[in-house]
């Protein structure tokens, strides 16, 4: 599994999920996809982090030659207030497992 964590400070935070809505349901339709989620940061309110997963490296690549990719790439130039930070790696896997030390107790 591909999985790719990236944070962004966006200029406008409102018009940021607004004009990438689009990117987002593209790429959640992608075959390869097995994730793809936006959380807001609480202490910067310009700050969002994208996690995303794919099931292989053909899936990613896949991702990252799609006319949606390279169009919501020119967008996020123009909404990014600086270079985004990214951490992209390899992972055993085919997407979530389930915790350990956490489990439901219900009173």
């Amino acid at each position: 599994m591909i999985f790719i964590a990236v944070k962004f400070t966006a200029l406008d935070p409102e018009e940021w999920l607004t004009r990438l809505d689009g990117f987002t349901a593209a790429t959640r339709r992608e075959p390869g996809n097995l994730f793809f989620d936006w959380s807001h940061s609480v202490e910067n309110p310009n700050q969002f982090v994208l996690l995303e997963a794919f099931a292989d490296a053909a899936a990613g690549e896949a991702h990252v030659t799609s006319d949606h990719f390279e169009a919501a790439i020119a967008t996020m130039s123009e909404l990014v207030a600086e270079v985004p930070e990214i951490i992209n790696v390899e992972v055993e896997g085919a997407g979530w497992s389930r915790m350990a030390e956490v489990t439901p107790r219900h009173r």
